[in-house]
C-alpha cells in the first residue's frame, strides 16, 4: 500500500458531506472529532476523508490551512490502520476542535488513537 493521499481518497462531494453530517456517527479524541458514515462512494479506495478547521477558532486562513495540512499528513501516515480493517466503503470528516495550534507530534498521536477507536467502533457495529 502506498502512503499517499491522492485525489480519489479525498472527500469532495457536497452531497456526501451533507449526508455525512445528517446521518453520520461520531468518534472523538480531543482535539479531533471524526464523523463517519458507511456508504458507497465513487472511489476505489475503502475510505474517503476530508478535514476541516473552524473559522471561528482560527481567523487567519494561513493558520487554518497549516492545521489542515498537518491533519492530512497525520492521516496519510496512519491510514493503513483503517484500510487493513474495513471491508465496506466509508466516508469520514475529521474536524479540529482545539482553540490553539498543537504540535505535529501531538496531533499524530491523537490521530492514531482516533483511527484505532474508529476501527473498534466499526468492528463493534459489524458484530451487532
Amino acid at each position: 500500500m502506498k502512503f499517499t493521499l491522492g485525489k480519489e481518497e479525498r472527500l469532495k462531494s457536497r452531497k456526501l458531506i451533507g449526508r455525512l453530517y445528517t446521518e453520520g456517527k461520531t468518534v472523538k479524541v480531543f482535539p479531533l472529532r471524526m464523523v463517519y458514515l458507511q456508504t458507497e462512494h465513487t472511489s476505489d479506495f475503502p475510505a474517503q476523508v476530508g478535514v476541516s478547521v473552524p473559522k471561528r477558532n482560527f481567523k487567519r486562513a494561513v493558520d487554518r490551512n497549516r492545521i489542515k495540512r498537518l491533519l492530512r499528513e497525520a492521516y496519510r501516515k496512519q491510514k493503513f490502520t483503517v484500510y487493513d480493517s474495513v471491508n465496506k466503503p466509508y466516508v469520514f470528516m475529521i474536524s479540529y476542535l482545539a482553540k490553539e495550534e498543537w504540535k505535529y507530534a501531538d496531533i499524530e498521536k491523537k490521530m492514531s488513537k482516533l483511527l484505532s477507536l474508529f476501527v473498534e467502533e466499526i468492528l463493534k457495529d459489524e458484530q451487532e
